[in-house]
């Protein structure tokens, strides 16, 4: 082969090669996930968001790649399961709460002091219940990919630990945009103040609240040690972070895409719980020496009684079969 020829057989070449690797960009497709809370590493959110990407890029085989989008920057909770719903963000985890805005029956998840551990709460949700609440929310264009685990909710202030329903009286609390929680802070004494995340931290800082309720994994990534004093150990509620998809999004994908998809949802959610409760220990000695006063609750009887009426509404917001259903899971 001449040098002539052998310069067009290399043009040729490189050019088919730059045609190929072209292709293969172009065919890859990016999924944005956000969510609101940070990226540390023992953020329940970033823990989920890092498995999930880990995990689809491995089972799609590098046909899918997915951008991660911490700290609200895609907006707060809400903006972004709308952005979801519509199609105009791809994926999201999000605060169970939240998620009951357009799909009441989630409530059940947070009904207060329902599930007893985390064990019982995933057994629950990866069953039947889990089951239905996934196909009920999936009418509304958000496909649900699993079932990840904030940890309990403890309740945190500057006023004085909680050992007893009465403590909680005079006190305001911010709650997320919920009337499970707004009902249960009422229900109890305190002045339930519905407030976005992104507000809280100022809001807490300067008085306008005295405290809050979110996980001990939550407490120690958004630094609230800095701003609240007590820390009690109510488990009130089994926060629940879900993984979801917009519907608009997942049609898009090829079948194998689809079923990488589904599948590194299961497999992260199992990853992030995991990780999740092996954190929670070493978080909250953590806390403790980062100045917090920490106080466990033995007997949760007077505060089940106070939320009693919590229970009544919710069987009538979201029927009295699905609150039955929940309670004889958790038998």
């Amino acid at each position: 082969m001449n040098s002539k020829k052998f310069s067009e057989w290399s043009a040729a070449f490189a050019g088919l090669c730059a045609c190929v690797l072209i292709s293969a960009v172009q065919a890859q497709t990016v999924l944005k996930l956000g969510w609101t809370t940070s990226d540390g590493a023992t953020d329940p959110y970033a823990v989920g968001a890092r498995a999930f990407k880990e995990a689809l890029e491995k089972t799609s085989g590098g046909s899918i790649q997915v951008q991660l989008y911490p700290n609200r920057q895609l907006g707060d909770e809400k903006q972004i399961m709308e952005g979801v719903r519509f199609g105009t963000v791809d994926a999201g985890i999000i605060t169970n709460a939240v998620i009951a805005q357009i799909e009441p029956a989630f409530q059940i998840n947070d009904l207060p002091f329902l599930f007893s551990s985390e064990a019982q709460a995933q057994k629950v949700l990866d069953g039947k219940l889990g089951e239905q609440l996934a196909g009920m929310l999936a009418k509304k264009n958000i496909l649900l990919l699993g079932y990840m685990e904030g940890g309990f909710r403890q309740m945190i202030n500057n006023k004085k630990p909680v050992g007893v329903p009465d403590d909680v009286k005079g006190v305001k609390y911010r709650v997320m945009q919920n009337p499970i929680y707004i009902e249960m802070f009422n229900s109890l004494g305190g002045a339930a103040v519905p407030m976005a995340w992104g507000e809280t931290f100022t809001a807490v800082q300067q008085g306008t609240i005295d405290g809050l309720e979110i996980p001990v994994a939550v407490i120690d990534g958004s630094k609230m040690y800095e701003v609240t004093k007590f820390l009690s150990l109510t488990n009130h509620t089994y926060s629940v972070i879900e993984l979801i998809i917009s519907k608009r999004a997942f049609d898009k994908l090829t079948p194998d895409q689809k079923k990488a998809v589904v599948e590194a949802g299961k497999i992260a959610t199992a990853q992030q719980r995991a990780t999740a409760a092996a954190n929670e220990k070493s978080l909250l000695a953590g806390l403790e020496k980062k100045g917090m006063k920490v106080n466990s609750v033995g007997d949760v009887s007077a505060f089940r009684k106070a939320v009693q009426p919590i229970y009544d509404k919710a069987r009538k917001d979201v029927g009295d079969p699905l609150v039955s259903q929940a309670l004889d899971a958790v038998k």
